[in-house]
């Protein structure tokens, strides 16, 4: 494997372990803890809030110290600090300790977004495909987030689900800090180089275009953020409700025909859940390659159009056909996340982009982290059927929003565009 792939390689690992680390308290709370500490699963998500709080608070400043002094150096703090933060979390007895620890899972997590992909859109060609595929190990970490920590669950108990990927992450950092350090050591110099780049200013036109495509990207971002937090957070609970008789059926399957082992309940759900999430992720691929051909306006529309039809569906329904309409509204909610990002790298100049990506992963994660309070009282005070008619809603909203993008992006070096 040359270094090229081999960097592209530790770069998509770092997205599929950022949102592994976010998500796996998710499981834990739903599968676990509520029973172990005998603390409600609505009560529990409370203290996840500060972890997703510090998730969109601290990208800004990860943004600004990677144009500052190095974004592979901020790399490296990536991976080692989200790991000794994850096997320190392990070691909670109580809520308040493990939203602490949390909080700090959430202030390394923060790196990833801002630097990963500014590193991402300014290092290969083919943005949108190159977006696409280091989403798509992104999603395979909200999925195993829910297949690893169901596993190990039923066979070591939830403390492990931290301290192995923690360990995992660390041997990553290391092994990103051998390939990179010398690119390390140069990116001063190389940011303050790519710093003297001037672009002309843009015509009048141009200008107010920047600001209502801008408006857009960071309005669709806000809401669609609803979306992705309460399906991505919910899903294993969710199934836990509504999949316990195809759950039931799947496990005893397996265990009459021995393809596992012994198969528990707890197990298939999160092995359910990380099918929907591998399966949903291929949207993103699709996706990227439309971007590049067809540019975001064509491709987003159809996005919300496919959400807001399966959150309309998903009421009432249970174990197959629950099944096959969450696979339909995770397809739509995972393949609208490389749009966004298509869209600021494209508008987005370079010596700024990783402080632009910050403030659109503040926006993101800020929001992530209302949509849990959300999520805990829209279910304990209506089920879930009333979260799927408020996520139809957003649908709704992204919609009519996406309708007012122009077919093709301004850029910041454009002196004339035109809106349609």
């Amino acid at each position: 494997m040359t270094r090229d792939r081999c960097y592209f390689l530790l770069l998509n690992i770092g997205h599929f372990l950022d949102h592994l680390f976010t998500l796996i308290f998710a499981t834990v709370a739903a599968l676990a803890l509520h029973r172990e500490w005998g603390v409600g699963y609505a009560d529990l998500l409370v203290y996840a809030t500060p972890g997703f709080i510090a998730f969109g608070l601290f990208s800004l400043p990860a943004g600004w110290l990677a144009d500052k002094w190095s974004r592979d150096g901020m790399m490296v703090v990536f991976f080692i600090g989200i790991g000794l933060s994850s096997i320190a979390t392990s070691f909670a007895s109580t809520p308040l300790q493990i939203g602490f620890g949390l909080f700090v899972i959430g202030m390394f997590a923060a790196i990833y977004h801002p630097v990963g992909l500014a590193i991402v859109t300014m290092t290969w060609r083919n943005t949108g495909m190159r977006i696409a595929a280091n989403g798509v190990w992104g999603n395979l970490g909200v999925a195993c987030a829910a297949l690893i920590t169901g596993y190990l669950i039923d066979n070591g108990g939830w403390r492990m689900a931290f301290i192995l990927p923690g360990v995992f992450s660390i041997v990553t950092g290391l092994a990103y800090f051998a390939l990179r350090h010398d690119a390390i050591r140069a990116d001063r110099l190389t940011v303050q180089s790519v710093g003297h780049f001037s672009a002309a200013a843009p015509s009048p036109a141009n200008r107010t275009l920047l600001m209502r495509v801008s408006a857009i990207v960071f309005l669709t971002t806000a809401v669609s953020s609803i979306i992705f937090q309460s399906t991505t957070f919910a899903l294993p609970k969710i199934f836990d409700e509504r999949l316990q008789g195809l759950a039931g059926k799947l496990a005893a399957w397996t265990d009459i025909i021995g393809a596992t082992g012994k198969s528990d309940v707890a197990t298939m759900i999160g092995s359910l859940a990380f099918i929907v999430f591998a399966a949903a992720s291929i949207a993103q691929l699709v996706v990227g390659s439309m971007l590049d051909r067809y540019g975001p306006r064509l491709v987003f529309i159809t996005v919300a159009v496919m959400q807001l039809v399966f959150f309309l569906l998903m009421p009432g329904l249970t174990d197959g056909m629950a099944l096959a309409v969450a696979i339909g509204f995770m397809l739509g909610a995972f393949g609208q996340i490389p749009i966004n990002d298509y869209m600021i790298g494209k508008m987005a100049s370079g010596p700024y982009r990783a402080r632009i990506y910050g403030v659109r992963y503040v926006v993101a994660f800020s929001v992530l982290a209302v949509s849990l309070p959300l999520i805990a009282f829209v279910y304990e005070h209506w089920g879930f059927d009333m979260l799927f008619r408020i996520l139809a809603a957003a649908a709704l909203v992204i919609l009519c929003a996406v309708a007012a993008l122009p077919r093709k992006l301004p850029t910041p070096q454009a002196t004339t565009a035109a809106a349609e």
